[in-house]
């Protein structure tokens, strides 16, 4: 195969949310043999634990597909979900393990699961700005776009932007400090 495992593997998770069955299946039993080595390296050939960890993983991520970000790699999203499922494991069988986070770089990649919950944090925040401050406070804070291109596209003024800017973040920060804030 000439493609990345990232490559191929978000290429058939993009068709599978985009209606492709057959991409699906064929997603999920390539996770599912990933997800087998990656459990067995940490639990042992221990079995029926590994394989109903295999399966709760990959239930956990049928019903979570839906929140998986298409700009983001897939790999560090599975790998995140696997991670969380396998310290819940050793939670319910009441041990208390070290699970070593450093040899997941063969099956998947880096892990930005961090990243991910950031934006995902940060998408929250910014949804309870009216629409215009939020595509303001994107393009200029986000996408780092210069505010004469933001004004340009807004049809305002560069002053105009950057005051508004300013304000969505002041109200953004008002509500996570839990003080209420101003839609401004």
């Amino acid at each position: 195969m000439t493609l990345s495992s990232e490559a191929y593997l978000k290429g058939l998770m993009l068709a599978s949310l985009d209606g492709d069955a057959a991409a699906y299946r064929l997603l999920l039993d390539d996770l599912r043999r990933r997800l087998l080595a990656y459990l067995v390296r940490r639990l042992g050939q221990g079995g029926a634990d590994t394989e109903d960890l295999v399966q709760e993983t990959l239930i956990a991520i049928h019903n979570k597909r839906a929140t998986y970000d298409r700009a983001q790699p897939l790999t560090a999203w599975v790998y995140a979900i696997a991670r969380y499922k396998l310290v819940d494991h050793y939670r319910r069988g009441g041990r208390r393990v070290m699970v070593p986070l450093d040899d997941a770089g063969e099956l998947f990649v880096a892990d930005r699961g961090g990243e991910a919950e950031a934006r995902i944090d940060v998408e929250r925040a910014l949804a309870t700005l009216p629409e215009r401050t939020r595509e303001l406070v994107r393009g200029v804070k986000l996408r780092e776009d210069s505010v004469a291109e933001v004004a340009a596209r807004a049809g305002m003024s560069e002053s105009a932007v950057k005051v508004a800017v300013h304000r969505g973040l002041r109200g953004l920060s008002a509500r996570l400090r839990g003080e209420g804030g101003r839609d401004d």
